[in-house]
């Protein structure tokens, strides 16, 4: 009885150190896995929170970028189109001044008071001498006067006719023509001395732009006030 009281006490013991051994490894195991798990969860943490920081650091970027184009282009686009609009009202001056001034020039009686100055009264000043030429516009005659008189036109009796003009009002050598193109005012021309002087329209308008024009852009760009 006592052998067998002493093999059922060592089973006993068996068992509770195989429970223990049992117990103690379960329980270093599932430590071990908890701490596989924090260090996992922990490192998964990390590299969302680093993909989150490069997002956002790159969204930042994304979004100064567009910012910064947005502007440039919005800066460029407000460039033009003040240069566009600075360049379409020098135009429009330009045709304006060179309107009023063909329009001023196409007046008979300005063109009478010219001749006269130039080659007239005026005609020691500007040193015209000898064999003096006038061409001037063909539309100083109207159109059935040019019909009904083509020949008289070409030889400036017309011409002279139409403007008032006398011999008595003329020096000698003094001839008139008219011109083929389009142009208004006149040109003198002193062939022996190779002098021509160009009061048409397109001159004294371009003359006039050359004052007039800087202090135009001054104007618009707030230099002149």
């Amino acid at each position: 009885m006592a052998q067998t009281g002493a093999i059922s006490h060592g089973v006993d013991a068996l068992i509770d150190k195989l429970r223990n051994d049992g117990v103690a490894a379960g329980q270093a195991e599932a430590e071990k896995l908890r701490e596989d798990a924090k260090a996992e969860a922990a490192h998964i943490l990390a590299d969302a929170k680093r993909e989150a920081d490069e997002f956002k650091k790159k969204a930042r970027t994304e979004s100064d970028n567009y910012r910064a184009a947005g502007e440039e282009a919005l800066n460029t686009a407000m460039r033009d189109a003040v240069l566009t609009m600075k360049a379409g009202l020098t135009d429009r001056f330009k045709e304006d001044v060179e309107r009023l001034v063909t329009k001023e020039m196409s007046d008979p009686e300005l063109l009478r008071q010219m001749i006269l100055e130039v080659v007239g009264r005026a005609s020691e000043g500007v040193n015209l001498h000898g064999k003096v030429q006038v061409i001037l516009p063909v539309k100083v005659a109207t159109q059935e006067d040019i019909k009904q008189n083509a020949d008289d036109i070409q030889s400036g009796k017309l011409t002279k006719y139409v403007l008032g003009l006398t011999a008595k009002m003329l020096r000698e050598n003094v001839e008139l023509h008219t011109t083929d193109d389009n142009q208004e005012g006149i040109r003198v021309r002193a062939e022996d001395q190779g002098v021509v002087l160009d009061l048409t329209d397109k001159a004294v308008a371009s003359l006039l732009m050359e004052h007039l024009q800087p202090r135009f852009r001054a104007v618009l760009e707030g230099v002149i006030r």
